[in-house]
């Protein structure tokens, strides 16, 4: 099996709700597990990106939001057992339980740094003993196990602390990864059609809850047809439906790409929506899916996973127009063109968290994917001479990740002190 097939697949896991709530509850269900008696307290260390974007989200099984919150449910109902699925099968009793935990003051949040780099150290004290569980750049790679202030588990070498060696993906050159995508066995590709699955019963999931606005709109806007003749509109509608219920907390996994349930929403579905409209074969699709997911792992990589910029419209967004290209018989410079487009355009956008402002950064990802394909398909796109763009489209998303990392550093912060005050408001 190639190994850009075996990174694909290592790479994309179903995800319940957003990532960070769930990574959250999972580390704290880790840590629970590891201890008897009476949950007295919780602690919480996180990385900006971490506390951020869990910050406002909805979370799967309860009507709270936050951080305090997905730490609690963690104790009181998660299993660590699913991973980021940890929260699924969440009881009404379990949510009382865990409101009177945060309720009481037994849940601490404290954020360690600005820094895009996952970390969540997650502490359990009960009655009886404690229990403390680390995690590092990725949302379930557990480091470390303390119990009772000994350690009982620790990895020999912290996967990715070094930064000697670069990551798989950017051995490869954009000419690389789109042969691929064209030339790997099929067979090799049929995982993928999984997150098809999952991400169209989560898109159905918001679009038949009625807690949900947005796809209501983008429904209409759609013809009040879920599959138009109209490509843009069709896959802004399955798109960002899914990202409104995953957002919203509706009990449906998401399939994630690069440790992110919208990253694998806006890698996907859009495309699916092009399959479904324009008549393409589906083994195109797979191919153009493979070719999505690398490409946001390319920008990712530079990035970091959770950082000040939305890596949902701006990476994934762009490995989805790449994929757009490839559905469409365009060619590697095509895509090149697309990779300058959206550099020249979206790059810069934030992320303040898990929120509603998530399917609107969507409804911009699929236009500006869309605008910028039609462009690049007939030889209209962004020179290199301007702005942040390269002489190579490697050298073009290597420059879009450094706008996030270590570029926005200084704008996490500020995001972070905007949530913080408005979160002391509402205390008054």
């Amino acid at each position: 099996m190639h190994e850009l097939t075996e990174l694909i697949k290592q790479d994309m896991c179903p995800a319940l709700g957003v990532t960070e709530p769930g990574a959250i509850a999972f580390a704290v269900a880790t840590a629970r597990k590891h201890t008897t008696g009476d949950i007295r307290r919780i602690r919480l260390r996180l990385n900006s990106g971490m506390f951020k974007n869990a910050f406002t989200c909805g979370i799967p099984g309860s009507n709270a939001v936050g951080n305090a919150h997905a730490a609690a449910l963690g104790a009181v109902g998660a299993d660590p057992d699913k991973g980021l699925e940890c929260l699924d099968g969440i009881t009404p009793e379990q949510a009382r339980q865990a409101q009177e935990l945060v309720s009481k003051g037994c849940v601490a949040v404290e954020m360690q740094e600005i820094t895009s780099r996952i970390f969540i150290e997650a502490t359990v004290e009960t009655t009886l003993e404690s229990a403390c569980v680390t995690i590092r750049h990725s949302h379930t790679n557990i480091v470390k196990i303390v119990k009772n202030n000994v350690v009982v588990w620790e990895k020999s070498v912290e996967v990715g602390e070094s930064n000697e060696k670069p990551p798989l993906i950017h051995h490869y050159t954009l000419a690389q990864l789109h042969d691929y995508a064209q030339s790997v066995p099929i067979e090799e590709l049929e995982f993928l059609r999984q997150a098809f699955t999952i991400n169209y019963a989560l898109f159905e999931a918001g679009l038949n809850s009625s807690n949900t606005i947005f796809v209501h709109y983008l429904l209409a806007a759609n013809g009040g047809t879920v599959i138009s003749e109209d490509e843009r509109k069709t896959a802004s509608l399955l798109c960002n439906a899914a990202i409104e219920a995953r957002v919203l907390g509706l009990p449906k996994p998401a399939m994630s790409v690069t440790g992110s349930g919208a990253h694998g929403i806006i890698a996907t579905m859009p495309l699916y929506a092009a399959y479904q409209v324009g008549g393409y074969q589906e083994e195109s699709l797979l191919r153009a899916t493979a070719l999505s997911c690398l490409v946001c792992m390319y920008i990712k990589e530079y990035s970091g996973k959770l950082s000040a910029f939305c890596g949902c419209a701006i990476a994934a967004g762009t490995g989805m127009a790449c994929g757009l290209v490839l559905l469409r018989g365009g060619t590697t410079e095509n895509m090149a063109h697309v990779i300058d487009n959206l550099a020249g355009s979206i790059t810069g956008m934030i992320c303040d968290g898990g929120n509603q402002g998530c399917i609107m950064k969507g409804v911009i990802a699929v236009d500006a994917a869309w605008q910028a394909v039609d462009m690049a398909m007939k030889n209209v796109y962004v020179s290199s001479i301007h702005g942040i763009g390269g002489e190579t489209p490697e050298e073009t998303m290597r420059n879009m990740g450094r706008i996030a990392s270590p570029g926005m550093v200084g704008t996490e912060k500020t995001i972070l002190n905007i949530l913080e005050e408005k979160q002391r408001k509402k205390e008054v």
